[in-house]
């Protein structure tokens, strides 16, 4: 199913395009915090330093422990690219990259450490002088997420410093939609398409999509998107309006752009779209959610394992929910160990390949 050459060694197989390096602050809180904290539970809401700083002192004082999270606050690399990413080579020792910048802060270090350490390759991954973007992430009793990023100072990628030899050899790049860093995304789009790297991207946020569908839809009618990525809501924005803007609709519409196109519908599974076929695919019922956080980015990864495997549509689909899974199981983004081990047993019950790293 997947094309395309076979990277030369040591050129990552995926790149992830993620402007901004960022540091998640993730933790299970009580509601009564997130009452007193500025704008709407459940969305994402820019933040200054000061404000993100106020909050995490907060959350010191409004923290759920449980006996299975020892740890009530998880700092890690964050970012929808960087999970993706992260898990394809954690979980599925495939060969990954990410193109962006870091600054020379702590918070930089720690995401510098935290990818390498998971294998990610980092040789274009450029530090900056300023800071690294973080995020506090609530999240409450039934695994619901709220999100406070400060980007606004943070160092980042500009899209004059992407050069073709960042792309060479590759067979993917993953980005996420952002108006904030669409002259780089579209730079980066334009080298890949001369590198013949397919484009894998993921629809962000319904807020984004509502915002700032023009853009969108431009990048979506240029036909350089290989592969799109929308959850239920997203779908429906990016339909708004119409008369049917139901998740099938909305499928329809970015199959008419993209080679492959995907819609996540939380605990009713997904489907997805590749020529004239269509797939939908049930979530694992195993999987308690404890945090969605990450859910949709390490579905992303189980599904770009299975096409660059060649797998079936529908294997893509089913990786992509074991994988999915997997992160749902603890706090943040980041898989871990315990949860890849059930996730390699729930490849193996239904049937899929599982993954060389595991053998």
């Amino acid at each position: 199913m997947g094309a395309g050459r076979v990277p030369k060694e040591g050129t990552p197989m995926i790149l992830g395009l993620q402007p901004a390096a960022l540091i998640d602050h993730v933790a299970r809180v009580d509601w009564s915090l997130l009452s007193r904290i500025p704008g709407d539970s459940g969305g994402s809401f820019p933040v200054a330093i000061e404000e993100l700083e106020h909050i995490l002192s907060e959350v010191k004082t409004h923290i759920l422990s449980s006996p299975d999270e020892p740890s009530p606050i998880r700092t890690m690399a964050g970012g929808s690219v960087a999970n993706t990413i992260r898990g394809l080579t954690a979980g599925f020792g495939i060969t990954c990259g990410i193109i962006g910048a870091y600054g020379d802060d702590e918070q930089g270090r720690l995401f510098v450490s935290n990818m390498s350490f998971n294998g990610v390759d980092l040789s274009r991954l450029r530090m900056k002088k300023g800071p690294t973007a973080q995020c506090v992430c609530l999240v409450d009793e039934v695994g619901n997420r709220t999100m406070r990023p400060c980007l606004s100072n943070a160092v980042k990628i500009q899209a004059d410093e992407l050069t073709r030899e960042d792309f060479k050899g590759s067979k993917w790049l993953v980005l996420r939609y952002g108006i904030f860093n669409l002259e780089v995304i579209n730079a980066a789009i334009r080298i890949a398409k001369q590198e013949g790297v397919f484009v894998s991207m993921d629809l962000a946020s319904f807020e984004m999509v509502r915002k700032f569908k023009l853009p969108l839809l431009q990048l979506l009618e240029s036909g350089d998107i290989d592969l799109c990525f929308a959850n239920e809501d997203e779908a429906s924005e990016l339909l708004r309006g119409e008369k049917n803007a139901d998740p099938e609709a909305a499928l329809e519409f970015l199959a008419k752009h993209c080679q492959w196109a995907v819609v996540t519908l939380g605990a009713k599974g997904c489907i997805a779209k590749h020529g004239k076929e269509i797939v939908r695919v049930p979530a694992i019922g195993e999987a308690k959610a404890v945090d969605a956080t990450g859910a949709g980015d390490l579905f992303a990864s189980g599904f770009l394992y299975g096409l660059v495997k060649g797998l079936s549509l529908d294997e893509c689909c089913r990786v992509g929910s074991c994988s999915g899974g997997s992160v749902i199981r603890s706090l943040g983004g980041e898989v871990t160990p315990e949860n890849w081990q059930w996730m390699y047993k729930q490849i193996q019950i239904k049937g899929l390949p599982i993954p060389e790293i595991h053998k």
